[in-house]
């Protein structure tokens, strides 16, 4: 079992920065791959970054390419979101997730662990 718990969440202005973390326990995550997800009030939840289990290759949601950047230190056992350049749109409850694999995934169905969640809220 692989037990997740996000952290970092916040209130901040538009075009401001917030760090997302995801402490992992119960499990090293060096072979997991990672992800991050939103769920925005009164919309599905959605993919918004992956990385592979050695930090090597990322992948993006086309909403935040260029703006967030995912990382992991597998040494701390912990998971990163950074995110810049914040929109009102990017307002969610922000979710870190876990599936053992070499490779990075987007499809919310593969992951088999998941925290609960940090909220976002960008002001205008």
């Amino acid at each position: 079992q692989v037990q997740l718990v996000e952290s970092g969440g916040g209130l901040v202005q538009a075009g401001g920065s917030l760090r997302l973390s995801c402490a992992a326990s119960g499990r090293t995550i060096s072979s997991y791959a990672m992800g991050w997800f939103r769920q925005a009030p009164g919309k599905e939840r959605e993919f918004v970054a992956a990385i592979n289990w050695s930090g090597g290759t990322a992948h993006y949601a086309d909403s935040v390419k260029g703006r967030f950047t995912i990382s992991r230190d597998n040494a701390k056992n912990t998971v990163y979101l950074q995110m810049n350049s914040l929109k009102p749109e990017d307002t969610a409850v922000y979710y870190c997730a876990a599936v053992s694999g070499t490779s990075y995934y987007t499809r919310e169905f593969i992951y088999d662990y998941w925290g609960q969640g940090t909220q976002v809220t960008v002001s205008s």
